[in-house]
This record gives C-alpha cells, sequence and structure tokens, in this order.
C-alpha cells in the first residue's frame, strides 16, 4: 500500500453515482424483474470507462470502479450466495422513530432505492456458488483502469465486511450470531482474496463497527456495543486469512444518510478494538459536522504505527463543496494527530452511491468535490513538504 511519501495523496470510499438509467436497471434486476442483461452489462461498462476518467479528472490517486455493477455495497451478495431467502425484519433507527417531521422529508428525498431494508435472511448454510461474477467485476476494472493515461497509482476494489452482511441479511438459520458471522467470513473470503489477486487494494466496508449502535443493537449499552464491535474485528480477521494486512484498508463509518446523527457512539470508546484489525489502513469519518472534533481521540489514543490513516476531509451527504482551504486545514490536522505526514491520505467520510438511487450529493458535484479534495491536498502537500504536488 502505497503512502504519502511525496505529497497528500488523495482517495476515497468506493460508491460513486450511477447515473438514472443504470440505477432503474440495477433495481429492477435485484426485485426479479424481467431487464435486459446484455443491455445492463452494456450500461454498466460504460459507467466505470466513465467514473474512472472522471476520477483521473479530478486528480483522484487511489481510484476504483465507483462500484457501478453493484445495487448496494452488500446487497448484491445474495446473487452471489445460496441460503438466502425471505425477508430480514431490520429495525429503524432512533431518529426515524422519535423525528417524524424529519423521517418524512427523508422520504420523499429517497422516493427509489435499491433494497436498504427488507433484504433476505439466511435460512440455510450459506455457500459462495456464483465465483464468475467476480472475476467479471474485477477482469472490467483492470481493462478500464490500463486505458487510463497517466495511469492510476493505484486502485482499490471495495468489499462489505462479515459483519455489516450479518447485521443486513439477519440470522434465521444458524444456532449463533457468532457461527453465522463465522459462516459469513469464511465464504466471503473468496472475493477478499480475488480482489488482492488481482492486484488491487482491498477495502472493506463495515459500517457495522459503528453505525449499527443505533439501528441493530440500539438496545445495547455502549459497553455492550464495543464488545460487538471487538466480535466484529475479529471476524473480520478471520476473514482476512492468507492475505497481508498491508494490502487492505478498512472504513468504519457511522450511516451514510443526512440526518441528525445525534445517537450515534463516539469514535473514541471503538478505537482500541479497531486498532486490532488486521489491515494497513483505517478510512475513519472525519468531516461531517459530528465528527469534526474526534480527532482529539486520535491524539489521546496513539494511531499504530504499522497503519495509514484515510481520514474523512469532504463530506458525502452534503451539496456544499468545501472549499480547498477547509480541505488543507483538515488534512494537516489529521497529519498533526497521527505526527506523520506520509500516513495520512485524504479521502472522503463515505460513498456517494451507497445503493442505487441512494445518493444525497448530485453528481456533477461529486466531482467538483473530488477536485476540491485534490485542491486542498495541494495546498497541505505545499505547506508540509515545501512544495506543491506533482501533477
Amino acid at each position: 500500500m502505497k503512502k504519502s511519501t511525496d505529497y497528500i495523496m488523495t482517495t476515497h470510499t468506493g460508491s460513486i453515482a450511477r447515473g438514472q438509467e443504470l440505477n432503474d436497471l440495477l433495481i429492477a434486476d435485484e426485485a426479479g424483474e424481467k431487464v435486459d442483461k446484455a443491455k445492463l452489462n452494456d450500461l454498466v461498462d460504460k459507467r466505470v470507462a466513465y467514473v474512472m476518467e472522471k476520477q483521473r479528472w479530478a486528480g483522484i490517486d487511489i481510484a476504483n470502479d465507483g462500484e457501478q455493477g453493484r445495487v448496494g455495497f452488500q446487497t448484491y451478495l445474495p446473487k452471489r450466495m445460496s441460503g438466502f431467502g425471505g425477508e430480514s425484519k431490520r429495525p429503524y433507527g432512533q431518529e426515524w422513530v422519535q423525528l417524524p417531521l424529519f423521517t418524512k422529508m427523508f422520504m420523499a428525498r429517497i422516493p427509489k432505492t435499491g433494497k436498504v431494508f427488507g433484504c433476505p435472511e439466511a435460512i440455510a448454510d450459506i455457500k459462495y456458488t456464483d465465483k464468475e461474477a467476480i472475476k467479471n467485476e474485477l477482469a472490467r476494472f483492470k481493462r478500464h483502469a490500463a486505458e487510463i493515461k497517466p495511469p492510476f497509482p493505484e486502485l482499490f476494489f471495495a468489499e462489505p465486511s462479515p459483519g455489516i452482511i450479518g447485521c443486513t441479511m439477519l440470522n434465521a438459520h444458524y444456532a449463533t450470531y457468532e457461527a453465522y458471522l463465522d459462516a459469513i467470513a469464511r465464504e466471503i473470503n473468496y472475493e477478499y482474496k480475488a480482489v488482492v489477486d488481482a492486484g488491487f487494494i482491498l477495502q472493506i466496508d463495515a459500517p457495522d463497527l459503528a453505525m449499527e449502535r443505533v439501528l441493530l443493537f440500539q438496545d445495547k449499552t455502549d459497553k455492550e456495543f464495543v464488545a460487538l464491535t471487538e466480535l466484529h474485528i475479529a471476524t473480520i480477521n478471520k476473514a482476512l486469512q492468507g492475505i497481508p494486512r498491508d494490502r487492505v484498508r478498512l472504513h468504519i463509518c457511522w450511516g451514510n444518510w443526512e440526518g441528525p446523527h445525534i445517537f450515534d457512539i463516539g469514535l473514541e470508546p471503538l478505537l482500541q478494538a479497531l486498532y486490532k484489525a488486521n489491515v494497513g489502513a483505517l478510512s475513519i469519518e472525519f468531516a461531517n459536522a459530528r465528527r469534526q472534533h474526534e480527532y482529539a481521540a486520535l491524539k489521546k489514543h496513539k494511531f499504530p504505527d504499522n497503519m495509514i490513516l484515510i481520514p474523512g476531509v469532504i463530506d458525502s451527504k452534503i451539496n456544499l463543496v468545501e472549499h480547498p482551504e477547509v480541505v488543507a486545514q483538515r488534512i494537516e490536522t489529521a497529519v498533526a494527530a497521527i505526527g506523520d505526514r506520509q500516513r495520512v491520505i485524504a479521502g472522503v467520510d463515505c460513498g456517494f452511491g451507497t445503493f442505487a438511487g441512494w445518493e444525497w450529493v448530485a453528481e456533477d458535484v461529486v466531482w467538483l468535490k473530488l477536485k476540491t479534495l485534490r485542491e486542498g491536498a495541494d495546498i497541505a502537500s505545499k505547506r508540509l513538504w515545501g512544495k506543491k504536488a506533482a501533477a
């Protein structure tokens, strides 16, 4: 995994808006409607090429395929794994229950999206069966990456954590939750290894490590939730068997929706558990107004010497484009928090298209946000290294 050896490198969290036509096709396909598969595949191919060109335009260093072919960052898996059926009865978060006017506005803004709630549940032993889909995704990504000039310094590919799979596709089969997590870890290892074997950095998306405090585990105390986070980290480590830690980065977030987030757990209680992950980098939200103060936790609990920090310095939930100087100051705060400019890569709080149709930021604004990320990183680089980053 590359470090910011000469300048602050930039990346993002993975998902990017898919466009209305692809959104509609992916949602219809997930719903079991008849879809022209050739048209769907062609559109995914064109969108991957497009978002990679736009990432190059914006100045992103460590890019991906924008997750264009997936209806959701984890909800695509029942199409590749047997053992799922029925419907998970997942609880709504406290802010949707306690703030009805917010909920009404929220629902109006997202009239049609891929499944966020109501995903299938585990009703039998789960087994990873479709081993060609991930190969096709990675081959398409590699093909389009080869067409980008100049090439990206590094490429990453996002995969869901065992915990978020288990928290959204609930267990109705295994004797214990722990047994279910173990089964997920065993099966998802195939996709994890495929990504690394293809030469990409593996990003594990794990909102379960923070977000689930206000969703599936909202009845738990903070102490009980931290214990669950430790279990989920241990499960991630099981799923990473045989994969070098320096080829893996872990994304942690508190839920990618524009809302109050007043019930979120803080970062500090979670840090010691996060530090136990066998990964080379932690990607953590810091840009939005509920998380900007959390750098203090990194100063209080020393960031591991063998990890890179990918701080969110761009808010993925608002259409306001950050000023480059604001981005630069956020990057400098991150560097000060861990004391090493080379182990900071500037990132984004979360994805811009977590599920098909689940978009808070207009696509034309997304590209401007990624461009200002580069501009802010250049300003910070000049101050941290005494020079401007190379184009």
